[in-house]
């Protein structure tokens, strides 16, 4: 697990042995099954969690038991629930092993550490937060300027392979459309 982690970060980050060194002293290396949570709405979401191997999605549930996907995190990918983990407080969404995964995670205190103590992982987490909020913008955007074509369009130029390892009832939510829609336009696709 950790050994994925460290090639990321090596071509990420300017890191040195030493600092890999902090960062597997501070990990937990967790499988977890497909199906587990590894947060569950109403918990403190207590790590930052970097994804070795496998797949999770982060997910909100309304009252009437429909389920919104906010986010997919396969192999390389980070996932928290930021604002659960930065002022401890109960979170409201559900982060779920979609298959079986291995993952590295750090406490709050523990990454603390890491920040004030490895040189370059400001500037990296900086940036991936960047990156993460210009995502979420574009989501925003397309969820309000785009069609449901457009929406599956640039979602599969954007997470090529997913559909292979998703149902198509995630990705409907993912994109805010319904199963019936993304099945038509799929098959519409299928024809051309």
């Amino acid at each position: 697990m950790f050994a994925e982690f460290e090639k990321y970060i090596r071509e990420q980050a300017p890191v040195t042995d030493g600092d890999i060194k902090l960062f597997r002293e501070t990990a937990i290396e967790r499988t977890i099954r497909r199906k587990d949570l590894l947060l569950q709405a109403g918990e403190i979401c207590r790590y930052k969690t970097f994804v070795s191997k496998g797949f999770l999605r982060t997910y909100r549930t309304t009252e009437n038991g429909n389920e919104h996907i906010m986010q997919f995190s396969p192999e390389n990918s980070w996932i928290t629930d930021p604002e659960s983990f930065e002022n401890f407080t109960p979170s409201v969404y559900n982060i779920e092993a979609l298959e079986r995964s291995e993952v590295v995670m750090w406490t709050k205190k523990d990454f603390n550490y890491l920040f004030d103590n490895i040189s370059g992982l400001k500037a990296y987490s900086d940036k991936l937060i960047s990156r993460n909020l210009h995502r979420t913008r574009e989501r925003v955007f397309s969820a309000l300027s785009s069609n449901a074509e457009e929406k599956y369009d640039e979602f599969i130029k954007t997470y090529p392979g997913i559909l292979a390892r998703v149902p198509l009832h995630m990705v409907a939510s993912f994109l805010g459309v319904s199963r019936e829609t993304l099945s038509r336009i799929r098959h519409a696709q299928v024809k051309q």
